[in-house]
């Protein structure tokens, strides 16, 4: 068995990674597209 102590990481150690932005891009990606969309049934349906 294992009997050494549970190690204590920080959040950015325990992550062991970089965060790029992807979920950004794609939110204001996905609220562009949502934009676009309306404003094109809306040029169309008046």
């Amino acid at each position: 068995m294992n009997q050494d102590p549970p190690e204590h990481l920080t959040g950015t150690q325990a992550r062991a990674g970089t965060t790029p932005g992807v979920a950004r891009v794609a939110l204001f990606g996905g609220l562009g597209l949502v934009i676009l969309a309306f404003a094109i049934i809306y040029l169309i349906a008046s």
